[in-house]
C-alpha cells in the first residue's frame, strides 16, 4: 500500500499543470537546501573549536547541551512558519477499500522524512564524530546522545503539526506561537526560570544514563498518537462540507456605483477581501506599509540616504498593490471557471482590480503626508513613488498576473501562507521595486534628487496617459492564457 501511495504522489507531481512553472522554484530550493547543508556541515566540523573559545572552562558537550533550549525554540518557530504537513489527495481514496489508518500513517510517516528533520544531522554527526575520534568520548554514550537529538527533532516535527491544527482557524495564528516561545525565552533571559539549564541538564543526564532516552521515545510516541487522532478524526468524505453558520455583516457598497460598469466587480472584490482569511491579511498589511517609514526616517543614519526614500515610498504607498495584485487572478481561482463562462468583458474585470489598487495607492499616500515632518524630500519621493505605482506598477503587476497558474484556497490561514506562490511572484519584484530604485539612484547620483523624482513622475504620467492601450494589451495576454488558467485552477497544487 505504501508503494501505491508513493506511485500516486509521483504521478501527481509530474502531471500537475504547474509542474513546468514550479520546476524552476524546486531547483532553486534545491540549491538553497544544498547551501544550508554545507553551512551546517561546516558548523558541525568547527563546533568544538567554537565552544572551546566561547566557553573555555566548560566541557564541550555540556556547553552544547546548554544551548539546546534555544535551538528547540528556534526550530519550532521556523517550522511553524515554513513547514507544512505533507498532504495527499485523500478524498478519492476514501471511496476505496483503504483504511483511514493507513492513509494517516503514510502522511505522518512522510512528514518524518522532511528536510527539516535531516538538516540538523549535518551539524550533529560531524560534531559527534569529532567527540568520539578526537576527544576520546565514549562512543556508546555519544551515539545515544545523537539518537536523543534525532528523537527530539521528530518530537518538534509532530508538535509543530499539533500547534498548526489548533491554530489554523484563527486569522493571526502565529501570535500564540510567538507569545509562547517569546515568553519562554524571556523567562530564561531574565533568569526567572532557567530553561537553558533544565534542558541542558536533561541531555547531560541522558548522556550519562543512556536508558533515559526511553523517556524521549515515550514523548515521541505521545506526539505521534495525538497527530494520528487529530488527522484520523478529520479524515471523512464529508469533512469540510459542514460549515459553521455565521451572521453576515453586510457593508454598504453603494459608493462603488460611481465607477460605472466596473462597480459589480469592485463589489465582489471588496466582499472577497473582507470575508476571507487570506485576502483580509492584505487589509492588515496596509498598517505595516503606512508605518514602514517609521523604522528608518527617525534614524539620523538614513537622513542623507535619499536614494533609499524611493524604496520606502514605493513599498509604503504600494503595499496593497503588491500584496493583493501579485495574486490576480488567483484570488478568484475557486470559481474562475464559472466566472469565465459568464457573458462579461474581461477588460472590465481587470479594470476593477486596477481601480482598487490605484485607490489604495492614493489613500496610503494621503495618510502618509505626515512624513513631511522628517523633510520635504521624503514627501516628494513618496509623491513620485505614488504616481509611479499608479502609472507603471499597477500595469506591470496585472501583466504578471496573466502568468499565474497556482490555485489559492481562501479559507486557509493568512499568516505565512505561501500557497499560490510561484516563479511569477518572485520575478515580479524586479520591475516593481528594483527597476525604479536603479533609475532613481542613477539619476540622483548623476544629476539631482529633484530630477530623479520628476523622471519617475513622468514615467507614471505616461502610464496613466496610455492606460487604455496598456489595458487592451494586458487583456489580450489574459485572453491568450484563459484556458490554461482554467485548467490549472481546476487542479490541486
Amino acid at each position: 500500500m505504501i508503494k501505491h501511495f508513493l506511485n500516486l504522489e509521483w504521478k501527481a507531481f509530474f502531471r500537475s499543470a504547474s509542474f513546468g512553472k514550479s520546476l524552476g522554484i524546486k531547483i532553486f530550493m534545491g540549491f538553497m537546501a544544498l547551501y544550508f547543508m554545507v553551512c551546517f556541515l561546516v558548523i558541525g566540523l568547527l563546533m568544538d573549536k567554537i565552544l572551546e573559545k566561547v566557553y573555555p572552562d566548560t566541557d564541550v558537550l555540556v556547553s552544547f547541551n546548554s544551548l539546546l533550549f534555544y535551538w528547540i525554540l528556534g526550530d519550532l518557530v521556523f517550522r511553524f512558519f515554513f513547514q507544512k504537513l505533507p498532504v495527499m489527495s485523500v478524498k478519492p481514496l476514501l471511496t476505496l477499500p483503504i483504511s483511514r489508518s493507513k492513509v494517516v500513517n503514510f502522511v505522518l510517516g512522510k512528514s518524518a522524512l522532511s528536510f527539516f528533520n535531516f538538516l540538523p544531522l549535518f551539524a550533529i554527526v560531524p560534531f559527534a564524530f569529532k567527540l568520539i575520534f578526537f576527544k576520546d568520548y565514549p562512543s556508546g554514550s555519544v551515539l545515544i546522545w545523537v539518537l536523543a537529538i534525532i528523537i527530539t527533532t521528530l518530537i518538534i516535527n509532530f508538535i509543530n503539526f499539533i500547534i498548526e491544527s489548533f491554530s489554523a482557524e484563527t486569522e493571526l495564528s502565529f501570535l500564540p506561537v510567538i507569545l509562547i516561545t517569546g515568553g519562554l525565552f524571556a523567562l530564561d533571559y531574565f533568569n526567572i526560570v532557567s530553561f537553558k539549564g533544565l534542558v541542558g541538564g536533561a541531555y547531560n543526564t541522558i548522556y550519562e544514563s543512556p536508558f533515559l532516552v526511553l523517556a524521549l521515545v515515550l514523548i515521541l510516541g505521545i506526539a505521534y498518537f495525538l497527530n494520528f487522532k487529530l488527522l484520523h478524526k478529520k479524515l471523512f468524505l464529508d469533512s469540510g462540507l459542514k460549515t459553521e453558520v455565521k451572521e453576515v455583516n453586510a457593508s454598504n457598497l453603494e459608493w462603488t456605483k460611481n465607477f460605472g460598469d466596473i462597480a459589480p466587480f469592485m463589489q465582489l472584490d471588496l466582499k472577497l477581501i473582507w470575508r476571507n482569511k487570506r485576502t483580509k491579511s492584505s487589509v492588515w498589511m496596509l498598517a505595516l506599509g503606512l508605518l514602514y517609514g517609521l523604522f528608518f526616517y527617525p534614524q539620523p543614519a538614513y537622513q542623507d540616504k535619499t536614494f533609499f526614500f524611493i524604496f520606502i515610498g514605493i513599498f509604503s504607498t504600494g503595499i496593497f498593490l503588491i500584496n493583493f495584485g501579485q495574486f490576480v487572478p488567483a484570488w478568484d481561482s475557486g470559481y474562475y471557471k464559472l466566472l469565465m463562462s459568464q457573458n462579461i468583458k474581461y477588460e472590465q474585470y481587470l479594470k476593477s482590480k486596477f481601480t482598487l489598487m490605484a485607490l489604495s495607492v492614493l489613500v496610503l499616500f494621503v495618510l502618509g503626508i505626515p512624513y513631511v515632518y522628517f523633510g520635504w524630500k521624503i514627501l516628494f519621493a513618496h509623491f513620485a513613488a505614488a504616481i509611479y505605482n499608479i502609472g507603471v506598477n499597477t500595469h506591470v503587476i496585472l501583466w504578471g498576473g496573466s502568468y499565474n497558474r497556482k490555485k489559492i484556497d481562501l479559507s486557509q490561514k493568512a499568516a505565512f501562507n505561501y500557497q499560490g506562490t510561484g516563479a511569477v511572484q518572485w520575478l515580479i519584484g524586479i520591475p516593481l521595486l528594483l527597476f525604479p530604485m536603479i533609475i532613481f539612484a542613477l539619476l540622483n547620483w548623476l544629476l539631482s534628487f529633484e530630477i530623479a523624482c520628476i523622471t519617475l513622475i513622468a514615467m507614471g504620467v505616461l502610464g496613466i496617459v496610455f492606460h487604455q492601450k496598456l489595458m487592451r494589451f494586458i487583456t489580450g495576454k489574459y485572453l491568450e492564457s484563459k484556458y490554461k488558467m482554467i485548467d490549472a485552477f481546476d487542479q490541486e497544487n
